[in-house]
């Protein structure tokens, strides 16, 4: 079980913001799958500050698709302190504070990660916050900004500091990116200098990977990114190993074609057939991932922007891929 704030998780896994990707039909699979937390994509408190249509859209939301964190992104306590104003206006469960980012766009305008190298800044931002917002605050920072520079220890101590409820984590510096070995030590390290809960996150891609992740941090719950994509029964599995302390199986072609109409479905109901089945295309090849012989239907998936072509494509795989 994971404590955040007054939010209590069933089990100590949850669904991390994506960029492009941790839209609302998502979302709502990862549910189907008993993800016990998911965040929106990353928002640009800018762009929400000055009513952007996408930035808007974004943060829209169903009662299903709860409990639901959204992470904003920022440089300057004014210009967080006027997203929270919108903000609490929705109903998010948490607000997570992103200075973990390490897109160059984003870390040249002093944002993401760059606050790295200023924990007395990132301070003032999240004090504000605690301030302003009517969920719990969490923060996501990285091991450091490199090599030579690996605080996040420092920053951590800062974070909690300005009275925020939990801290997550990606064990790789800014400058790793995704790229490299996680750095359970450090993530460890963390873990032991505060007392609010620590959420790690990096290569939790498969539940030996997870539990590796607890056993050698001690963290008290894992954020599952990359490992969803393509692979939304991570939950269950997860689920089932934390419940049960057994593993379940991989899903059968059939389960998994069912799932990704599923996907698809909610996908053009969202965004309209066009962006939708657009949208989906890149589920298409996170899905069908590690499966033989299905380059022509992967090639037809891409050609189309009609979703019953899309749909058929889907259902193609089960006589190129029975077992």
């Amino acid at each position: 079980m994971l404590r955040i704030g007054n939010l209590e998780l069933e089990f100590p896994c949850l669904l991390a913001p994506m960029a492009g990707v941790s839209d609302l039909p998502f979302r709502l699979i990862t549910r189907s799958f008993d993800a016990p937390l998911a965040f929106t994509e990353m928002i640009d408190a800018n762009s929400l500050n000055h009513n952007d249509k996408r930035t808007i859209r974004m943060i829209s939301s169903i009662p299903e698709d709860k409990p639901l964190g959204i992470q904003l992104l920022a440089n300057d306590e004014k210009q967080i302190a006027e997203s929270l104003e919108i903000i609490n206006e929705y109903t998010f469960d948490i607000v997570d504070f992103n200075a973990a980012c390490p897109a160059a766009k984003v870390v040249k305008k002093g944002k993401g990660a760059a606050l790295l190298r200023e924990p007395a800044r990132l301070r003032k931002i999240l004090k504000t916050m605690v301030q302003h917002s009517k969920a719990p605050v969490t923060v996501k920072i990285r091991t450091g900004w490199d090599g030579n520079s690996v605080n996040a220890q420092e920053v951590s101590l800062y974070a909690e500091d300005a009275g925020i409820s939990a801290i997550f984590i990606h064990g790789r510096t800014k400058a790793q990116g995704y790229s490299g070995t996680v750095d359970y030590a450090t993530i460890k390290s963390v873990k032991d200098a505060v007392t609010i809960p620590v959420v790690a996150s990096g290569d939790n891609t498969s539940i030996p990977l997870i539990k590796m992740m607890l056993d050698q941090t001690g963290c008290d719950g894992v954020a599952i990114a990359r490992g969803a994509l393509g692979n939304p029964w991570i939950f269950r599995q997860a689920k089932r190993f934390f419940k049960e302390g057994t593993f379940c199986e991989m899903p059968d072609i059939e389960e998994r074609t069912d799932v990704m109409k599923t996907h698809l479905q909610h996908s053009i109901e969202y965004w309209g057939e066009k962006r939708g089945v657009a949208s989906f295309r890149k589920f298409f090849v996170w899905y069908t991932r590690g499966l033989r012989g299905i380059k022509p239907i992967r090639d037809m998936a891409f050609r189309t922007n009609n979703a019953d072509e899309l749909f058929n494509a889907i259902e193609l795989l089960k006589s190129a891929c029975p077992f």
